[in-house]
């Protein structure tokens, strides 16, 4: 991906690493980091993927270096000196006229470079999901450059107007302005609203606007894109390619089941939900929240179930009566769900072209983030057959890694001959001396998966202790890496809507 490397898996594993108490092998990427990455390289990166990833991965590991034990070293500098210098050489995607973000950056020329496709529009969820790592970035450095840079993309997309807060997936960084009318909470649109939580979050409620745009959002989805399929009466998040007041696509890309656990998040800030629940500011509309969160990652862990190897396919297709797909169902009273695998099997439609499986993290993570909020077992049992049915139809013989699927209804399911790197494991005895107890300790021969990634991170998350990075201390990137929730920053917002 660039003539000298850059480092995306490297990075990207290390604060899985000390996570897993692999502290040991730390030493060998800090001496790369210092000795070997270079950023002066003659390529067009992603602006999005290099700051969730890479900055994000540099960033996280430096925090951790201060919270796990055997994390820290006398080289740990390297992470947050890597850091600034990537973060410099991001800075030019944002020197468009509106200050929304270009697509890609040329590292070695340092200039911001437009999407190649789309009409050179970048995508609204890229523009978006940006904010906490250059934020974090400024708290640490002190220097707010990387915060206001980061966070004029949120005035100009609110400065749209988007109608009951739901955004269009295409901005133009020139103009500032929408070129599309879709809307959908999956690709490129996904991890904008992501971000609004958990802003709010990263500031320890300091910026109530993002809460604010949060709870629009969520009503507008409630009222714009939440309905039920036909036999079972699932509910599930439809996609609007006219945008609102056009029909509704009963369509659901796995990348949307972020979404339940999300809405948890939320409604308790991190905390348990028998603690919000004590709250004077508890209500029944944040009740709602919770039952939605429950529905939606029902309806996720039914792409699993419904399937004859028990992994969700990218897409998935819903049955829906048409009165069902009008607009606004919001306004219409909604059928009660049925707990009946073989009604979910009739609503759940997967078509060839989306019936392939790429290790995706979305329900995992929403259910690691949904037993830590209700503290309820079915969401580890759920995760547990999840885990098992990877292992079962993707592991590949003698060590050689795992591999995404082209048929989740085929057994066994044909190979793609790719592991994706937001699974990315590799294989070692580790759990005879990680601190943590993961999977059931009878079950010895999964003994040899390690984590690097987001997937496999989420699961091992979802089966320790609960008071492991507690969700009222940190809040996870888009890719899962992990930042610690400011108690004191010296900026305000510099917007207002």
């Amino acid at each position: 991906m660039s003539p000298d490397g850059l480092g995306w898996i490297i990075i990207d594993s290390l604060d899985t690493m000390m996570l897993m108490n692999l502290t040991d092998s730390l030493a060998e990427p800090r001496k790369w980091l210092q000795r070997t990455l270079n950023y002066d390289q003659d390529q067009d990166v992603n602006t999005f993927e290099m700051t969730i990833r890479m900055l994000g991965g540099l960033l996280s590991a430096h925090y951790l270096t201060t919270k796990i034990p055997n994390a820290a070293s006398r080289r740990d500098s390297v992470y947050l000196a890597k850091a600034i210098e990537l973060a410099d050489r991001l800075l030019p995607a944002y020197e468009s006229r509106s200050g929304i973000p270009y697509a890609s950056v040329h590292l070695s020329k340092a200039k911001g470079v437009p999407s190649h496709a789309d009409g050179g529009s970048s995508s609204t969820a890229e523009a978006a999901t940006l904010q906490l790592e250059m934020k974090y970035l400024s708290y640490l450095t002190g220097n707010d450059t990387y915060w206001r840079k980061a966070e004029r993309p949120m005035k100009v997309l609110s400065n749209n107007h988007a109608r009951d807060g739901l955004v269009p997936i295409f901005v133009h960084p020139e103009s500032g302005r929408f070129t599309s009318r879709e809307i959908r909470l999956g690709s490129r649109g996904d991890s904008y609203y992501e971000y609004l939580v958990k802003q709010s979050l990263q500031t320890s409620g300091r910026e109530p606007i993002y809460l604010e745009m949060w709870e629009e959002a969520l009503r507008g989805i409630q009222q714009h894109l939440i309905t039920t399929t036909k036999h079972s009466g699932l509910k599930f998040v439809a996609e609007l390619p006219e945008g609102i007041g056009g029909p509704l696509s009963p369509k659901m890309d796995h990348l949307v089941c972020f979404l339940p656990g999300l809405i948890a998040l939320g409604a308790t800030q991190g905390h348990t939900l028998s603690k919000a629940r004590t709250w004077p500011s508890w209500n029944s509309k944040k009740e709602d929240q919770i039952q939605l969160a429950r529905d939606l990652m029902k309806t996720c862990w039914g792409m699993y179930a419904v399937t004859k190897t028990g992994l969700a396919p990218e897409i998935a297709w819903f049955h829906a009566n048409e009165e069902d797909l009008s607009p606004a169902p919001g306004d219409r009273p909604m059928a009660p769900t049925r707990n009946s695998l073989s009604a979910w099997k009739k609503d759940y439609i997967i078509k060839p072209l989306d019936a392939h499986n790429l290790q995706r993290p979305e329900t995992v993570e929403s259910l690691f983030v949904m037993w830590r909020i209700t503290e309820e077992p079915i969401y580890r049992e759920w995760g547990w057959k999840i885990f098992n049915a990877f292992e079962k139809h993707t592991r590949l013989s003698e060590k050689r890694g795992y591999t995404s699927v082209n048929d989740v209804n085929a057994v066994p399911p044909p190979p793609r001959d790719n592991m994706e790197s937001f699974w990315m494991v590799g294989h070692s005895d580790i759990q005879r001396h990680s601190p943590l107890t993961v999977f059931p300790p009878e079950d010895e021969s999964l003994h040899y998966t390690v984590p690097q990634a987001e997937t496999l991170k989420y699961l091992y998350l979802l089966f320790s202790p609960k008071d492991f990075i507690p969700l009222t201390e940190v809040v996870f990137n888009t890719e899962a890496h992990i930042f610690p929730i400011l108690s004191k920053v010296k900026w305000e917002t510099g917007w207002s809507r």
